[in-house]
């Protein structure tokens, strides 16, 4: 089996025929959400963005976890009868001969033990100032090429990953994928961030009434 991590963005490109596109109805509604918050969310979300601020570039990937994705995750309150989310999770599949797999940092799924139906993920827990070889984009492309498979491609896969302060958003449409700007969650875009997740919640929601 080939895990997640040791797959690039080109390899899935040329492997499974996958196509970056710039320009795509999905994502521009998806980035177009929009959440109100309360005095005391904001009073929350401006200690979160403070404390990202003055020490994203010293974290490592567990800190960053802890003290920056997992508070951001908090405020967009994933919660829902339709999905339910996990954390290092294994989920693999069979694509073209090819068995890809490993372990997803986080997902928002059908299922109440275990994840069945995957929707939504986020991936990799990368500190800002480490220079891998690695490639987050891919990995997170392969876990959604593996979730498409399972779901039978029965509707868009969305995720994202996180860089230090940035956040970038995706989406997996057929052999179509798009790729958002960068959201620098030291600033004001973290309400934009957690707008983006809330928003994820409501698609899922409308797959379950459709």
């Amino acid at each position: 089996m080939r895990n997640f991590e040791n797959w690039e963005t080109q390899d899935l490109e040329i492997t499974f025929g996958l196509n970056q596109v710039w320009d795509n109805k999905l994502i521009t509604d998806w980035l177009s959400a929009t959440a109100t918050f309360s005095e005391f969310e904001i009073e929350l979300i401006e200690r979160i963005r403070i404390r990202i601020l003055r020490n994203v570039e010293f974290w490592n990937e567990d800190e960053l976890k802890l003290q920056s994705i997992a508070s951001i995750i908090e405020m967009a309150n994933f919660t829902s009868d339709a999905f339910k989310s996990f954390s290092q999770r294994p989920l693999s599949a069979t694509i073209n001969g090819i068995e890809i797999g490993g372990r997803v940092d986080f997902m928002l799924a059908k299922g109440r033990q275990k994840p069945i139906e995957p929707y939504f993920f986020i991936h990799e827990y990368k500190q800002e100032t480490k220079r891998g070889s690695n490639d987050p984009k891919g990995q997170l492309l392969a876990e959604l090429l593996v979730a498409q498979t399972r779901n039978e491609n029965k509707f868009p896969l969305y995720g994202c990953y996180v860089l230090g302060r940035n956040w970038f958003f995706v989406i997996l449409d057929g052999p179509e994928y798009v790729v958002s700007n960068a959201f620098n969650s030291s600033d004001e875009d973290i309400y934009k961030i957690i707008a983006i997740l809330k928003q994820v919640c409501i698609n899922i929601e409308n797959l379950h009434l459709s």
